[in-house]
């Protein structure tokens, strides 16, 4: 899959799956734009994709702010001539339960989980027009499709961006802008290291995690990345509006049932 005189812009690109998509897009020939709003981690990134031959400008974004978000996007287009793709990976995640959740706390992950998503395309669809077509993808979570106890805010944005997926894939279909989700399962993230380090025994939530899943084992970020690419690929064409899970299996299993050698 060769991404060759294309331009995508990937939110959420200095870490994780958003880093790892990047890495894949670049390689495979295409300009990409970090949006990210850790300007260390996002510099390091562009930098390193430059210095292995490929294209990349890195721009700081808070994608909860849709003016910061359409400048960004506008730079972009000025920078490389054209918009192509958009892949959706910033997000953040809290805990909480229906009675501990502030409106802080709701507004900061609905803010860059769901509407971060939306402010991405509002700015991003105009070019995908422009150039005859596109394509976009979320990603989500497995947490869109099921639960977990006292993740309230992250859930219901996880939930919301298979409704905004679904919505913006008909409403463009006739513009030739693909708009398909993925929702990993547990990727061994900076995120996850961050979650894992609440619990007074981290290794022990890597373990938990791994024996989750009936592969055994946690995802790293680069096996979510390359079903970014192939949704983001024209090798995809007729695929929109679907969710794919990429998830080792977790959510396919009966819920209680033990991972078994």
């Amino acid at each position: 899959m060769r991404f060759d005189e294309k331009t995508v812009i990937v939110t959420g690109g200095a870490l994780g799956i958003g880093k790892a998509a990047c890495e894949i897009f670049a390689e495979r020939g295409a300009s990409v734009a970090i949006f990210d709003w850790d300007e260390k981690a996002g510099n390091e990134t562009c930098d390193e994709i430059v210095k292995k031959g490929g294209r990349a400008i890195y721009e700081k974004v808070n994608v909860a702010d849709y003016e910061a978000v359409k400048r960004a996007v506008e730079k972009t287009h000025e920078t490389f001539g054209a918009i192509n793709s958009l892949a959706v990976s910033a997000g953040i995640q809290r805990y909480g339960t229906a009675l501990s959740t502030d409106d802080a706390q709701w507004e900061e992950v609905l803010n860059v989980n769901l509407k971060g998503a939306w402010n991405a395309a509002k700015a991003v669809i105009p070019f995908l027009q422009e150039a005859g077509g596109g394509s976009i993808v979320n990603v989500s979570s497995v947490q869109a499709l099921a639960s977990q106890q006292n993740v309230l805010a992250y859930t219901i944005s996880k939930h919301g961006l298979l409704g905004l997926t679904r919505s913006m894939a008909m409403d463009f279909a006739k513009d030739n802008i693909r708009v398909n989700c993925v929702c990993p399962g547990t990727v061994d993230t900076p995120m996850l290291k961050w979650a894992a380090s609440l619990d007074p025994n981290p290794q022990s939530v890597y373990d938990a995690c791994n024996q989750m899943h009936p592969l055994g084992r946690i995802a790293q970020p680069r096996e979510i990345a390359e079903v970014v690419a192939f949704l983001a690929h024209e090798s995809s064409s007729f695929v929109t509006g679907a969710i794919w899970t990429v998830d080792g299996g977790l959510l396919t299993q009966i819920g209680g049932v033990p991972r078994t050698e």
